[in-house]
């Protein structure tokens, strides 16, 4: 069996990334969760770049990404992705409060793998990380890596 891939969390709500951690803590994942604040930060750790450029080669096995950040937004961050050759594969889940219907669209016309709206009940926002990350990250099979 592969190493364990880690799981990157793109999300500048620190509540949101906390309530994130405990729901996949609660579901037993094994994988190691990379939290980034930011779009640019996200880049950089996908590209190994500034203070990721000595990180371990490989991608994660899942990104769960906010639309609304910083620096870079998460749209602009899923098009970089899903454009380059040695990213594209990398399963990306939006996970954002934005009901907006452009960001819907526009996040799969970009190439998104699922879309979750964050709910604010605290336990339904419990219950749907969990679902979001036992299936990505766990049963969810990846290529190889090149």
């Amino acid at each position: 069996m592969s190493d364990l891939k880690n799981v990157l969390l793109a999300d500048d709500n620190a509540n949101d990334v906390e309530l994130t951690l405990a729901a996949l803590g609660a579901n037993r994942l094994a994988n190691e969760v990379v939290v980034v604040r930011d779009g640019a930060e996200a880049l950089d750790y996908l590209c190994r770049r500034a203070q990721y450029a000595a990180r371990e080669r490989g991608n994660p096995a899942l990104l769960l990404l906010d639309l609304k950040m910083p620096k870079v937004d998460g749209l602009e961050v899923l098009r970089h992705v899903k454009s380059d050759p040695n990213l594209k594969t990398i399963p990306v889940v939006v996970l954002t409060s934005s009901r907006e219907e452009q960001d819907l669209v526009r996040s799969y016309d970009l190439g998104v793998n699922a879309y979750v709206v964050k709910p604010v009940d605290f336990r339904d926002f419990m219950d749907a990380v969990k679902l979001v990350g036992g299936f990505w990250a766990v049963l969810n099979e990846l290529p190889p890596t090149r």
